[in-house]
């Protein structure tokens, strides 16, 4: 009471400038709460299995730009992405998914001795993307192997929340989480790329696998020399991995959605899981094993959707399998995101038949209402024409008409959505 009463005295000046700070103080407290509550940056959950940006029903395709960090952490002075999200804007890309840390250990040297100078160069790529109004779903652990060399343990040790590998994806998740999400650029959050996909192998995989050096091996780029039993995860490990990452993101970041990353289920991959066996999943066993690989909090359901089987094959292709894959989600109640796909690697990039095949494709993800997808990829020079994996796109080459393709593309969708 002595206290307010020492306060309302004075000058009529004082007190009125005291209450104009007061005032200022309440609506900034109230602007700022209210305004993050009401409007949480990036993509959200929303009712029915549906994804939400600043409040209301979002559907769009994207692109993946895997290396626009990773360039510049491998040459400091490369910073290409800025011209690079010059070319997304004027074609009006909404997003992008890329690599957000290095593939291998040593790609983590600068991490180690300067932070700062390694963050800063993650905060030009961020920064970029604002300025382009170009949003961003970072991949924090994109090469699976990289944390657990980094740190000298088997990759089994992602499935052991007590682990020197779990320790440090709660730290830089932290780091990096912590550091940008109040930026507008952060569309979501993904923990790493395809770790499902070498999951739980029988007997003769684990030898072929092991024999083929996967996961890879490079000594030069800070690996070990050869990989056991243990470097190989199964859905257990991949369960507590995908969970421990969504936990550490949702300390920092209470609303944007979060991903896995995975690929594609195998067709068998419930019994390869519980059996050992190659026995194709039922319907059933395959949402068993998409729930697996997006344990809450993660909220979206991650998979890579590519049509490349051998033409002689009688198995269903992913592209196929879509419509498997939207009604488990619908099943399980979680939204569906397509986090990378292409047309098949057997058509000339600038073909008619590449064509037809993207648009029939866009216009599959339209028709079961697939909220988000992101192409394969974006101004990859190592996946330019005339290397083993020819995918990369950009304004000039034979792929460039993709670009256009999927500016139309969202442009339908956002008028559908927001008539």
């Amino acid at each position: 009471m002595n206290l307010c009463k020492k306060f309302v005295t004075g000058s009529s000046e004082k007190f009125q400038l005291r209450v104009k700070i007061i005032f200022t103080l309440l609506f900034c407290c109230v602007f700022y709460a209210g305004g993050y509550a009401n409007e949480p940056l990036g993509l959200t959950l929303g009712p029915g299995g549906t994804v939400l940006k600043d409040g209301k029903a979002y559907r769009g395709v994207g692109l993946n730009y895997f290396s626009c960090f990773n360039r510049t952490l491998k040459k400091n002075s490369d910073t290409s992405y800025e011209a690079g999200f010059r070319v997304l804007a004027e074609y009006q890309i909404p997003f992008v998914r890329f690599c957000a840390t290095g593939f291998w250990p040593k790609d983590m040297k600068l991490y180690h001795e300067n932070r700062e100078a390694y963050f800063r160069l993650m905060d030009g790529v961020v920064r970029t993307a604002e300025k382009n109004g170009i949003g961003l779903i970072p991949s924090l652990f994109w090469f699976n192997a990289c944390v657990p060399d980094m740190v000298g343990e088997h990759l089994d040790q992602w499935g052991n929340p007590n682990s020197k590998t779990i320790a440090f994806m709660r730290q830089y998740t932290h780091e990096v989480v912590s550091r940008y999400r109040n930026s507008p650029a952060i569309w979501a959050w993904e923990m790493g790329n395809e770790y499902n996909s070498d999951a739980d192998p029988t007997d003769f995989l684990q030898k072929y696998l092991l024999a083929h050096n996967r996961p890879q091996v490079s000594l030069a780029n800070g690996t070990p020399a050869a990989r056991t039993s243990r470097d190989y995860l199964t859905h257990g490990d991949l369960a507590v991995a995908f969970r421990e990452f969504a936990q550490a993101v949702r300390r920092d970041d209470p609303h944007r959605l979060i991903e896995s990353g995975a690929d594609f289920p195998r067709s068998n991959a419930w019994h390869f899981y519980k059996e050992h066996n190659s026995t194709k999943d039922s319907p059933e066993q395959f949402q068993s094993i998409l729930e697996m690989i997006a344990p809450d909090p993660i909220d979206l359901i991650d998979i890579h959707c590519y049509n490349d089987t051998p033409s002689k094959s009688n198995r269903k292709d992913n592209w196929e399998r879509l419509d498997d894959a939207v009604l488990a989600a619908r099943n399980i109640g979680k939204p569906l995101f397509v986090g990378e796909f292409q047309f098949p690697k057997e058509y000339a990039p600038d073909s008619s038949q590449a064509r037809e095949s993207m648009k029939d494709f866009l216009s599959k993800l339209n028709r079961l209402q697939v909220p988000l997808a992101a192409v394969w990829v974006f101004d990859l020079p190592s996946q330019e024409d005339g290397m083993k994996e020819a995918r990369s796109i950009t304004a000039t080459n034979r792929r460039a008409w993709e670009l256009p393709l999927l500016r139309e593309h969202n442009q339908k969708l956002s008028q559908n959505l927001n008539p």
